[in-house]
């Protein structure tokens, strides 16, 4: 069976992803299993350097092509920090019916059905209760993250708790996101540290 690549950037995916986290394109909807990676070609390897001096994932010793990449395109573990990015390594999940949102921190992403604005809209498509522009999911440096609704017409739930248009709402492992009527997804975050701020959805405020 086939390695599941990026069509755009060639780089390794799962099958239940949306989208190519190293370059941002639309991955096609397709059912296929994990295999290893084939050999690098001349050209991608021209492409990561082909340095001997590449590093290497500390978890399974895959070479890593960007040294800039937060987590391992193999295993998905966390990459160590280099000296100049403050970035936390955490990645948001929204499990949803139709695939899984990821979402690295220091990033934000829109959900919708308009394939104009959000990379995610595939996964929409056929609700028709999901507005075209319906809420955004931002994580930020330090890994916490938050969805805003963007006035959709049918309503962005958190827990059941309807969200105010324009508000963000913190999002933490275990929630569950609802878009309109009857797509629910569930969140999964990983926390490097406790952070006092999860205690509250309101930066420890009550």
């Amino acid at each position: 069976m086939a390695i599941l690549t990026c069509p755009n950037c060639a780089v390794r995916v799962q099958p239940e992803d949306l989208i190519c986290f190293r370059c941002g394109a639309n991955l096609p909807r397709m059912e296929q299993s994990d295999e290893d990676l084939p050999t690098p070609t001349v050209s991608q390897r021209f492409m990561t350097g082909g340095r001997d001096d590449q590093p290497s994932c500390p978890n399974c010793g895959a070479r890593i092509p960007d040294p800039s990449d937060l987590w391992c395109l193999e295993c998905r573990a966390p990459l160590p920090r280099t000296g100049q990015r403050r970035i936390s390594p955490v990645v948001l999940r929204i499990a949803f019916p139709t695939g899984n949102v990821e979402i690295p921190a220091g990033t934000s992403l829109l959900l919708g059905r308009d394939p104009a604005q959000s990379l995610v809209a595939a996964a929409f498509a056929r609700f028709d209760n999901v507005s075209r522009r319906h809420a955004t999911v931002t994580v930020d440096d330090s890994g916490r993250a938050a969805i805003r609704d963007e006035g959709s017409t049918n309503g962005t739930f958190v827990n059941d708790d309807r969200a105010t248009p324009g508000t963000e709402i913190r999002l933490v492992d275990g929630d569950r996101v609802r878009l309109g009527a009857d797509v629910t997804g569930e969140v999964y975050l990983p926390r490097q540290e406790m952070d006092p701020a999860y205690l509250s959805r309101n930066n420890g405020s009550v």
